[in-house]
C-alpha cells in the first residue's frame, strides 16, 4: 500500500501555509512478479490462468497487470475446509 500526499490549501499562494495529509492508496493492479509473491503460484501458471480468462488481468503497452481482487477471489475459490483444492485427491 502507498501513500499519497494530498496539499490542502491555496497552491496559487505561496505564503498560504500549506497542509499535508496522508491518504492511504490501495493497489488494484499487480504485476506478474508481485502476483507470484502474493500467491505462490509460478509465472506460467498464472499466465495460464489470465489466458483461461479465469483471472483477470490487463495489457498497457507490454506490461501485463493483474487484477488483485480477481486474484484473491480465485485463491479464495480453491479452499475447501481441509486446506487443499477440492479437485485434489488424497
Amino acid at each position: 500500500m502507498d501513500t499519497v500526499y494530498i496539499m490542502a490549501g491555496d497552491t496559487d499562494n505561496s505564503a498560504e501555509r500549506r497542509e499535508v495529509q496522508p491518504t492511504r492508496v490501495t493497489r488494484e493492479w499487480i504485476s506478474y512478479p508481485e502476483a507470484e509473491k502474493y500467491c505462490g503460484l509460478s509465472h506460467t501458471t498464472l499466465w495460464r490462468y489470465v489466458s483461461s480468462g479465469e483471472l483477470k488481468a490487463a495489457r498497457v503497452g507490454r506490461s501485463v497487470r493483474i487484477h488483485l481482487p480477481s486474484l484473491e477471489g480465485f485463491m479464495e475459490g480453491r479452499v475447501t475446509e481441509k486446506g487443499y483444492a477440492a479437485s485434489e485427491t488424497r
